[in-house]
């Protein structure tokens, strides 16, 4: 698909020499930025439903998360 940006002359004169140094083009620089931005919301909407899933099932089985008691030095500590 192609699309029609409207940038500022300077920033694009700025970015075609960043890309000039990274061996790509403009266009490879917004394309790998969007697969990024992309996958990056892929991940936090998983990790967000997972979450939601989590807390739903704490409301289904009424659990109740009290205040942590313990250290990490108790649960490492030798006998």
């Amino acid at each position: 698909m192609n699309i029609t940006l409207s940038l500022d002359e300077n920033i694009v004169k700025e970015v075609r020499k960043i890309a000039v140094e990274r061996d790509t083009t403009l266009t490879g620089l917004v394309r790998e930025y969007l697969e990024k931005l992309a996958a990056e919301s892929a991940t936090a909407g998983k990790g967000r439903r997972e979450l939601e899933a989590l807390e739903r099932s704490f409301q289904e089985i009424h659990a109740k998360m009290g205040k942590k008691t313990w250290t990490r030095a108790d649960l490492h500590e030798r006998r």
